[in-house]
């Protein structure tokens, strides 16, 4: 008889779980992988031997060994659920894990519609249904927030570079270039749209989705749901710091209400299941539009713990069926500033991973 997924100790106080995690990248547009496992870490009643699922030899979680057990490399989303699935059964069969945490977007969709499969290997998950997941994606955003009273801005989701001009005499410029899982870019003409267009899709793919150029405070939130409507907490975030591609570099929590009231809504609506972040853009009226809603943990979560609220530990609880209270407070001025870090190891290590896709 296999063994139980959770297993507890004489004591009968630390639970020793088997956690696999993606997000290991750490580049200028780093994973939420490393950040979650550093949140798990903080658990006093969990023990967690962390799995780490990696998509290319050089993310640099599979190398910190104080951070992460073990690594396997999986198929990237492309490759289909059937691939990914024969992949993580294998994984379990020498691992025996007990929960799964994918942390990127474009993964999600594989690893969502697999939940079946995964607890019948008596693997947990806890992220959103499909039909939460495909309500927020950046396609359907705009009609999702007028549906239920949230401020968007207006968008076109296009796939030729011909239809730029149907936004760009809508909207005017600037014009905001997404792509469909990740990047962004603020056009000020017509060329630099093209520009952005091309650049944008042939990484990422078509559509594009062309949004128009909002004003404003960059705030993110980050907020996790219990699928029932509920919400376990809300931490919000001002950017001190932004990269060239608009990512968070460093932030500061904020005490506001009314973006607290924000996450509540949208989980009420959604019935969220899972974490999730929210991309606002605060006008100098103080109104807030929601300019993304990432279906996971973001990259800085890890400071929703050091301000009191362990986001990924109550979501690992309520994977195992526990009821989590609420959080009510985090400590405001609490300050996240990113940095980069030398980490060096064998090439041994990195041919290992290479060849055969574990380490």
């Amino acid at each position: 008889m296999k063994k139980d997924k959770v297993i507890k100790n004489k004591s009968d106080k630390i639970r020793e779980v088997t956690v696999a995690l993606t997000g290991l990248n750490a580049i200028d547009s780093p994973g939420p992988g490393v950040a979650v496992i550093r949140c798990l870490k903080e658990m006093p009643d969990f023990r967690f031997r962390i799995i780490g699922l990696s998509y290319e030899a050089l993310e640099p979680g599979i190398y910190m060994n104080d951070i992460v057990d073990k690594t396997y490399q999986i198929p990237y989303p492309s490759a289909g659920t059937e691939s990914l699935f024969n992949r993580i059964k294998y994984i379990n069969e020498k691992e025996n894990l007990g929960l799964i945490i994918p942390n990127f977007d474009a993964e999600l969709y594989n690893f969502i519609k697999l939940v079946p499969k995964f607890e019948a290997l008596g693997i947990k998950t806890f992220f959103p249904a499909m039909e939460q997941f495909e309500k927020r994606d950046k396609i359907n955003l705009f009609d999702f927030c007028k549906k239920n009273g949230f401020l968007c801005p207006r968008d076109k989701t296009i796939v030729k570079i011909d239809e730029l001009k149907i936004p760009a005499g809508k909207f005017g410029f600037p014009l905001v270039i997404k792509g469909k899982y990740y990047e962004a870019a603020v056009a000020h003409s017509y060329d630099a749209a093209q520009k952005a267009f091309l650049k944008i899709s042939s990484k990422w793919g078509l559509p594009i989705i062309v949004q128009e150029f909002i004003k404003g405070t960059e705030i993110n939130l980050a907020a996790i749901g219990d699928g029932n409507g509920n919400t376990i907490g809300a931490v919000p975030v001002r950017k001190l710091y932004i990269t060239d591609k608009g990512k968070s570099w460093a932030g500061i929590t904020l005490e506001d209400k009314s973006l607290i009231e924000l996450a509540e809504k949208f989980i009420a609506v959604t019935k969220w299941r899972g974490g999730f972040e929210l991309e606002i853009m605060r006008t100098p009226e103080g109104k807030p539009y929601i300019m993304e809603i990432n279906p996971r943990f973001p990259a800085w979560i890890y400071l929703s713990s050091a301000a009191g609220q362990n986001h990924p530990a109550a979501l690992v609880r309520m994977a195992f069926g526990e009821k989590v209270k609420p959080y009510k407070n985090y400590r405001v001025g609490k300050i996240f500033i990113r940095y980069s870090w030398d980490l060096v190891t064998d090439v041994e290590k990195f041919q290992k991973i290479s060849a055969f896709g574990e380490i």
